[in-house]
């Protein structure tokens, strides 16, 4: 009795079954049997390709059905079909997705890469200051196609910067940094009670006992990063990185009076002409945004830092 049932288990299920189902299993049997029909390997062409994505889309028992090739085939052809399908709508006479870039905008994006050491955001916010409204994205993905000149690491300096505007306060060099030689460029950096509330320093062994009480006596509050958090001061630490690789990279000191000039065209570059992030792609100082003045208006590039670094700006062609 046992071996009836399951003799006839299905033909009972196949009984079940909606005329639907029967006929499309019917149809998806025959495409097989026709691409095996006196051969060693199927010959699948394009159709029954077609047929066997639409199936998997609209039929749920099509992987019961299939056995010319593993499912998994079958979701590869319907994922080719998807690209296909978006290329085609993508070479069709309206143009999709972002706008490209103006050629005077490819131009100059190309220009500020070959004459500055400048990624996507500092060449996004030179644009802005200039007028011109494209997204740091754009330029990103155009950059991706310009030759860049690798940057080395580098060497080292010391300052003084306000973090509200990211603008450095002094710069100063020496060649034996002692507590007193820092707390000499504290009185200088601020006279007559100008001194912020709050001093943030690290834990060199230069922060004595003594300078404490130099900081506190101008009404500062010392406050040292925990050990082994460079995080905590983050402005500092980012700053010491850009002085690196965006000048002693690209030159070699002979003597202290020349680091000091060079930090002084630097510092004076980062506070009035480069923009920040943190400061919304604005200078420390603040810049305001030009407007192309006239049609024949040129952009052009001023120096700074001896042809390091660049600002760029609007002028009316003679």
């Amino acid at each position: 009795m046992l071996r009836l049932l399951v003799a006839l288990l299905p033909t009972l299920l196949s009984a079940m079954r909606s005329r639907r189902h029967l006929v499309i299993e019917n149809l998806a049997l025959r495409q097989q049997f026709a691409t095996l029909a006196g051969r060693r390997h199927p010959d699948i062409r394009p159709a029954d390709r077609v047929l066997w994505v639409l199936l998997r889309r609209y039929w749920s028992r099509w992987a019961q059905a299939l056995a010319i090739v593993e499912p998994d085939t079958v979701v590869r052809w319907h994922r080719a079909g998807f690209r296909t399908y978006w290329n085609w709508l993508s070479r069709r006479g309206k143009r999709s997705g972002r706008p490209p870039l103006p050629r005077e905008v490819r131009a100059l994006i190309r220009r500020m890469a070959s004459e500055n050491p400048w990624g996507a955001p500092r060449i996004h916010g030179e644009l802005h200051c200039l007028g011109f409204d494209v997204s740091e994205r754009s330029v990103s993905r155009y950059l991706r196609s310009l030759p860049r000149t690798p940057r080395a690491n580098a060497t080292w300096t010391t300052f003084l910067i306000r973090h509200g505007r990211r603008d450095v306060v002094r710069c100063s060099v020496t060649t034996c940094p002692t507590a007193g030689w820092v707390a000499q460029q504290l009185r200088e950096t601020f006279p007559f009670d100008s001194a912020p509330r709050f001093m943030i320093f690290d834990r060199d062994a230069i922060f004595s006992a003594g300078l404490m009480a130099t900081i506190r006596s101008m009404l500062m509050e010392p406050t040292r990063t925990s050990y082994q958090s460079p995080w905590q001061n983050g402005v500092a630490e980012r700053l010491v990185g850009t002085i690196r690789r965006e000048l002693l990279d690209d030159v070699i000191v002979l003597n202290e009076r020349q680091l000091l000039q060079l930090m002084g065209f630097f510092i004076a570059y980062y506070n009035v002409d480069r923009t920040h992030l943190a400061v919304g792609k604005d200078s420390p100082s603040g810049r305001l945004a030009e407007q192309k003045p006239g049609v024949t208006s040129n952009v052009v590039s001023l120096s700074r830092v001896g042809g390091l670094h660049h600002r760029y700006a609007w002028r009316q062609a003679a």
